[in-house]
């Protein structure tokens, strides 16, 4: 209804310049938007319908020892849920966490983004501003960056950095380094294989979290940092995977489960606080070494042009503790979240050859030779390798959902939902139905990829493309889309296609329970990929 008033005003002031007709008409327009609002809203069920689960017993079957729901991973827990009261349901506050509303339906999802409000509040992440905002406001100052924050305090952080990371000229810079980077991956994987079975070792994920913070590095401090080659930075790297896996598994207790962190600080909070410090503490320490550089060579009178500055540069140039917090949070958010989803992807190719060959059919015309650059222009042509790693996200996606405020009333699943409740959007069911995906089992990038308008194929990709966009957002929607999102994806592609160039990738072991759901899904398998030779 707010978008019909804002409408309202706006024909109001434009009302000099058109003829009576054409003001006639748009009135018309208008009111018989407002009546249809209000109509839909007028013949909705009340809020307080919507089925709601008890307080006292969620509590007891989060928490109590035998309780349904205690010993259940996220994603488990959401879809048992989701059994249990509905694909629509309320839940009360518990402990100091506010209380929200659930939709499994994929018809409220646009509804939701739609009536985000400008500066979108998406509720979450109260542990980290809570180690920000109060645990270490000396250190942060107020400046805490872009994941905890809400309203105008998140808008203006973003406000800066947008400019910087969501530009593609910006992410292009960074081709040759990361091309690098991805050749010295392909040879780690050649030294860490068994020589004679091709596997990986049990720990390859800690080889894939070092390529991904290596790549990170690349972009957040301009700076390789050897973790791939020398062993003498191993140290801080372990330290650094450590506390991530620990931030991703404690949080989600604290965040999901009942706690009651926000009343006193039990040990768990505790324990948190410790892993957050140490992220800050490695991180800190990157951040810092790259910014003595950078102050060196300024005053040695080295000038880059600006096309060549790297992001950590440009920030510094707009406010230090911007630069110095940003740089820790692409660091902090873009190593495990890169690692599960490269995982990801090479699971389902693994198992699924015909479309690695298809994939390396691609591969080979942008890089004819294993050691061959990468271009701007050729990673133009490559619409198999972006279909098979968005294919992936679905399979495998990252995260339970997302969630917002709602900035004006809305109806959901045709009940009234006033402004300023909580809503969690939990698209799991609906990615896996063939309702909304069709083959939804199988593993189908062609279903990603446009299909030529004279196509013959018995199934062409737009038969297999979802009819509800809002099902699949593995970024985010909006003006909170993920800002490392460009960031993200050339890492993925350019790391994919160097390996897909030089090995040949199975994995000869189940994949069942492969992910472990914490705030994200973390490999929960050893990764014995096999990776055999590709010819030059």
């Amino acid at each position: 209804m707010l978008k019909v008033r804002s409408a309202l005003s706006l024909i109001q002031s434009q009302k000099a310049t058109l003829s009576l007709a054409t003001q006639k008409r748009w009135q018309t327009n208008v009111a018989t938007a407002e009546a249809r609002e209000d109509s839909e809203w007028l013949q909705a069920k009340p809020f307080e319908q919507i089925p709601r689960a008890n307080m006292w017993a969620l509590s007891m079957k989060m928490s109590m020892p035998g309780g349904k729901y205690k010993n259940m991973e996220l994603m488990e827990m959401f879809e048992a849920m989701r059994q249990d009261y509905g694909d629509i349901f309320f839940i009360p506050g518990i402990m100091g966490k506010p209380p929200f509303l659930s939709t499994h339906n994929p018809q409220d999802f646009e509804v939701v983004f739609r009536n985000e409000g400008v500066w979108p509040n998406r509720p979450g992440n109260y542990t980290l501003l809570y180690h920000r905002e109060e645990y270490r406001k000396d250190f942060y100052n107020g400046v805490m960056g872009i994941i905890p924050t809400q309203g105008k305090t998140w808008g203006d952080f973003r406000t800066v950095v947008n400019p910087v990371l969501m530009q593609p000229k910006n992410v292009r810079l960074y081709y040759k380094k990361m091309s690098q980077v991805n050749q010295e991956f392909v040879r780690r994987i050649i030294e860490l294989r068994d020589p004679v079975t091709l596997e990986a070792p049990d720990d390859f994920i800690d080889t894939i979290n070092r390529w991904t913070l290596e790549s990170v590095s690349v972009v957040a401090l301009d700076k390789q940092l050897g973790l791939l080659k020398d062993s003498n930075k191993e140290s801080e790297a372990l330290k650094l995977f450590h506390y991530l896996d620990e931030f991703f598994i404690v949080s989600a207790d604290l965040e999901i489960k009942p706690s009651p962190w926000r009343y006193f600080k039990t040990p768990k909070l505790k324990r948190l606080m410790a892993t957050l410090d140490g992220i800050q503490e490695v991180t800190l320490a990157y951040v810092d070494e790259a910014i003595e550089r950078l102050d060196k060579e300024a005053k040695e009178g080295v000038v880059r042009p600006e096309n060549e500055q790297s992001v950590l540069e440009k920030l510094l140039k707009v406010d230090r503790k911007v630069a110095t917090v940003m740089a820790m949070d692409m660091l902090m958010a873009g190593v495990d979240t890169t690692s599960s989803t490269f995982t990801a992807l090479m699971l389902c190719l693994a198992k699924n050859p015909e479309k690695q060959a298809k994939l390396r059919e691609e591969v080979m015309k942008v890089l004819p030779n294993k050691d061959s650059e990468f271009t701007e222009d050729s990673m133009k042509n490559v619409p198999y390798l972006r279909a098979c790693i968005k294919e992936s996200q679905r399979v495998h996606p990252l995260i339970v959902g997302n969630a917002r405020v709602l900035s004006r009333d809305a109806v959901l699943s045709g009940y009234q939902v006033p402004a300023g409740t909580y809503v969690s959007i939990v698209p799991l069911n609906a990615m896996t139905r063939d309702e909304y995906f069709p083959q939804a089992s199988e593993f189908l990038p062609e279903r990603w990829l446009r299909s030529p308008k004279d196509s013959e194929s018995k199934c062409p990709a737009n038969d297999l493309k979802s009819k509800n966009p809002f099902v699949f957002l593995p970024f985010g929607f909006g003006p909170r889309m993920c800002v490392g999102k460009r960031i993200v994806e050339m890492e993925l592609e350019l790391g994919t296609a160097r390996l897909i160039r030089n090995f040949n990738v199975e994995f000869n072991y189940p994949t069942e329970n492969a992910f472990r759901s914490a705030l994200i899904n973390l490999p929960n398998i050893p990764l014995k990929f096999k990776f055999s030779d590709i010819p030059n």
